[in-house]
């Protein structure tokens, strides 16, 4: 199992690792292996979750979350936590306790956030290349509004936008309202 938390390494502003260029960011997890988001590396895409720890919708998606990083391995999936006082210490805990399976970034800086102009957690951003947004919007439809979920998802969003860009055509629903917390 692979624990990972993003830990930008910045003396003031943003690593760009010797580039002006967003897709060079670069973010350190735990395990010392550098990731860069904004870039596929090699994959069809980058798959940001924006995850907020105490987030009981974030935190009721983590089993379905992990099903799809399993299930869709020619993406990079990353789980972005958006709080900006998580500590790696807490987040690695967090990330144990749910049993998130793919990298988890912190954002303390909300750059990803403001990049991908996500909302709410948990919010889903396909990025293509040169950090073009893809999909942005919700896992699936579980959650009706905030209180109201389902039994179960008869819309699955995400999916269907990972299938739309592995068939090699457009994301048929590009933008989706996600329900969930506010990131603050």
């Amino acid at each position: 199992m692979r624990f990972a938390c993003a830990i930008l390494f910045l003396a003031a502003g943003l690593s760009f690792a010797g580039s002006d260029r967003p897709s060079e960011l670069t973010f350190k997890d735990l395990n010392g292996i550098s990731h860069r988001p904004l870039d596929p590396e090699g994959k069809l895409a980058s798959v940001l979750i924006f995850y907020w720890h105490d987030c009981p919708i974030s935190n009721a998606y983590a089993p379905e979350l992990n099903r799809i990083f399993a299930s869709r391995t020619n993406f990079a999936f990353y789980v972005v936590q958006t709080d900006l006082q998580l500590s790696p210490l807490a987040a690695t805990e967090h990330a144990r306790q749910y049993n998130l399976r793919m990298p988890v970034l912190l954002d303390p800086q909300h750059y990803l956030v403001k990049l991908t102009k996500a909302t709410v957690t948990p919010e889903a951003v396909i990025l293509g290349m040169n950090a073009q947004v893809l999909y942005r919007g919700r896992i699936d439809n579980l959650f009706a509004a905030i209180g109201k979920k389902r039994s179960a998802a008869t819309e699955h969003d995400l999916l269907d936008a990972l299938d739309d860009l592995t068939a090699g055509r457009p994301v048929r629903k590009p933008e989706t309202k996600a329900v969930g917390c506010l990131i603050q």
